[in-house]
């Protein structure tokens, strides 16, 4: 399960009750809860999740070493931010239309192939009162049948009506926006069905795809997977970093606001020496992913 996605709320000051309310035992009792899971995936996953988060779409010769598996002079790769579908969905943390994904950060130590097998553990580190909601921090360690380390991924996940009992606030990450206009301005358009193309990666919450649902969240009409557009900027920035997917080690960046299917997509990048650092904005401006950071090794 990946879930909506407007982290905003996760650090923004919230109006707790004027009742002073008890963290619910199911939450109470998961910070320290781990799990274990083993998941295996082919060229076929790969490639999926590439069309998931838009490869192909502006020019079908242009990705083709992330759409195909056997293109003369183009060898599969695989998009860093594969990382997050291996990754363990967190514990069952209440209705899924109060369930907001916060912030995304994955660390690889080598790059993914195309087919492979993980062994990923899970284990809930932290529980915060964010006034308004509950922030739910995880990290998922990933490593081969070998027991080689592969890379985490740390996952916050924001739980609307949940805050409120008294707990400690989480503390946001230090950073400093740059003062500077973006170097660069990398622009696309999701497709009406992106959120239909984005479920064959495995995240079937109706949250985006059904308008009873999304109505139900106080929605409009459904979203875009938080994840979906992470991959989007992710698989944008590749340009501005040699356009190798395997050099990339680190991708994060927190979930601002959502973002619908047939929007537009803006990345503003800043150039940095270890990568870019990012914010994602849609067709009217509002930042729907910040903070964001992609780093590379060296050559």
């Amino acid at each position: 399960m990946n879930t909506l996605d407007k982290g905003a709320h996760a650090d923004r000051p919230g109006r707790p009750s004027t009742r002073r309310r008890t963290a619910p035992t199911t939450f109470s009792s998961l910070v320290g809860l781990r799990t274990s899971l083993r998941r295996e995936w082919t060229p076929t996953e790969t490639i999926l999740y590439a069309l998931g988060v838009g490869a192909g779409q502006r020019d079908p010769a242009a990705e083709l070493h992330l759409t195909t598996e056997n293109s003369t002079g183009h060898p599969q790769r695989v998009l860093p931010t594969f990382a997050s579908v291996l990754a363990a969905d967190p514990p069952p943390l209440g209705e899924l239309t109060a369930i907001r994904h916060a912030e995304e950060a994955l660390t690889l130590f080598r790059p993914l192939p195309p087919a492979g097998q993980v062994h990923t553990t899970a284990t809930v580190t932290a529980l915060h009162d964010q006034g308004s909601g509950a922030l739910v921090e995880q990290v998922s360690r990933l490593h081969d049948p070998a027991g080689t380390a592969l890379g985490t991924v740390r996952r916050a996940m924001f739980v609307i009506g949940a805050g409120g009992f008294g707990g400690r606030r989480a503390r946001p990450a230090l950073w400093h926006p740059p003062a500077d206009p973006p170097e660069h301005r990398i622009v696309t358009t999701i497709r009406p069905d992106q959120a239909l193309l984005y479920r064959l990666s495995g995240d079937r919450n109706p949250l985006h795809s059904d308008p009873a649902v999304a109505g139900r969240a106080g929605l409009p009409r459904p979203i875009l997977h938080g994840l979906c557009t992470f991959g989007f900027a992710g698989r944008l920035l590749l340009p501005l970093v040699g356009d190798d997917p395997t050099r990339v080690r680190h991708v994060r960046a927190r979930f601002n606001a959502p973002l619908h299917a047939g929007d537009t997509l803006t990345v503003h990048a800043w150039r940095r020496p270890y990568g870019v650092v990012f914010r994602a904005t849609d067709g009217t401006g509002r930042v729907v992913l910040d903070r964001g950071v992609l780093a590379v090794a060296a050559r």
